[in-house]
């Protein structure tokens, strides 16, 4: 069975996180990615070298692609690309606002030329009064608010990982399926355009609504949940930490019963809620605390899973190392092999080497050489 993605090209004009991620999903379908880079190659490939001596960021987001350095400011490589683009399905660029355009290679000016062309551009802030700003991730998670709900009631946190570069990289690619979609249908490509505070807005969508109503933020309440409640961690007799999250009312009563052994307690007026729950947190999670400080862990999950709660383990990365349900796969670099965790929908169908800077220049200027 074929690749999903086969036979379509895609040409990436493309650093850092955002723009890799999207064309690296598109290469785990079988898409053809060409990745243009400098002489000194995509700066994400200096960030680390933990990854058999080679970037985590890079080995992760550049799996599949061909590598081809480039000069746009040298006539005959800005040719190289026009003619490349000419063949391509996709063009991808997320370089420094208005860069693209300048250079030649727009999307308004691209898609003039080449109707059945998809052009997807991935800025910081998008059009507005910051749209010539530079944005990096956690630039955006404070400018959005996401730093603002995040962390302890102390202090606010970023988000451990690059949440808006994965964002804004997610949508990009989503803009991109549906593109080829619609095109199958009208034989006419379009314009995608993402921005990362655009991506991360969207997930702001709660506590938005939360502040609109109330004229309060959410307040930052570490690993608890904001509007529910009981939902946090609580430390067994055993030292280890576990989180549970109730849902519903049956859950309660169910957790009361079967977890707590006090059936009553779910019925007692300043619990009998969820809105009860949260006004009396302090109250309830001392509560909870005391009991899972009283019994063992082993005791307390067999009871968790007898009454169909949802809870965790409060896992570090080590934990997630070691997690069942951790599925990996290999990818090859010119120092070795790098297992890296599958993608949610499974292992990549397309290839899965991680480029030299430059290790398809040959082959790719013969392909689209001016006399090909």
């Amino acid at each position: 069975m074929s690749a999903p993605l086969a036979g379509v090209c895609v040409v990436a004009l493309e650093q850092a996180v955002a723009a890799p991620l999207c064309s690296s999903r598109l290469a785990d379908a079988g898409a053809r990615v060409i990745k243009l880079e400098r002489a000194e190659g995509d700066f994400a490939r200096r960030y680390d070298s933990v990854a058999a001596g080679e970037s985590s960021y890079f080995v992760w987001l550049n799996r599949g692609k061909e590598s081809v350095v480039v000069d746009l400011q040298r006539p005959e490589d800005r040719a190289l690309v026009e003619r490349m683009v000419a063949v391509a399905d996709v063009f991808i660029e997320n370089l420094a606002p208005g860069a693209a355009a300048r250079l030649g290679l727009g999307p308004s000016v691209l898609r003039a030329r080449h109707p059945r062309l998809i052009t997807c551009s991935i800025t910081g802030y998008g059009p507005g009064p910051h749209q010539d700003r530079k944005a990096y991730d956690l630039l955006v998670q404070a400018e959005s608010g996401l730093a603002s709900v995040t962390g302890t009631p102390d202090a606010p946190g970023r988000v451990g990982v690059s949440v808006v570069d994965i964002a804004a990289g997610l949508n990009a690619y989503a803009g991109i399926l549906q593109a080829l979609y619609a095109r199958e249908r009208s034989g006419v490509g379009q314009h995608v355009a993402v921005s990362l505070f655009g991506a991360i807005a969207e997930w702001m969508t709660v506590p938005l609504l939360h502040f609109e109503s109330s004229g309060r933020p959410p307040a930052r309440v570490g690993l608890r949940h904001p509007s529910i409640a009981p939902y946090g961690v609580f430390t067994s007799a055993s030292g280890d930490a576990i989180l549970l999250s109730i849902q519903n009312e049956r859950e309660w009563r169910s957790f009361c019963a079967g977890v707590l052994q006090q059936a009553e307690l779910a019925a007692q007026p300043r619990f009998a809620s969820n809105g009860a729950r949260v006004e009396n947190r302090p109250e309830l999670d001392g509560l909870i605390s005391a009991y899972f400080g009283e019994h063992a862990t082993e005791i307390l999950l067999q009871r968790l899973d007898a009454a169909s709660i949802a809870y965790g383990r409060l896992n570090d990365v080590a934990g997630f190392a070691a997690h069942p349900h951790l599925q990996r796969f290999t990818v090859e670099t010119e120092r070795g092999h790098v297992s890296l965790p599958a993608p949610p929908t499974g292992a990549p169908i397309g290839a899965r080497k991680v480029p030299r800077i430059g290790e398809h220049d040959e082959a790719v200027k013969r392909e689209f050489g001016p006399e090909a």
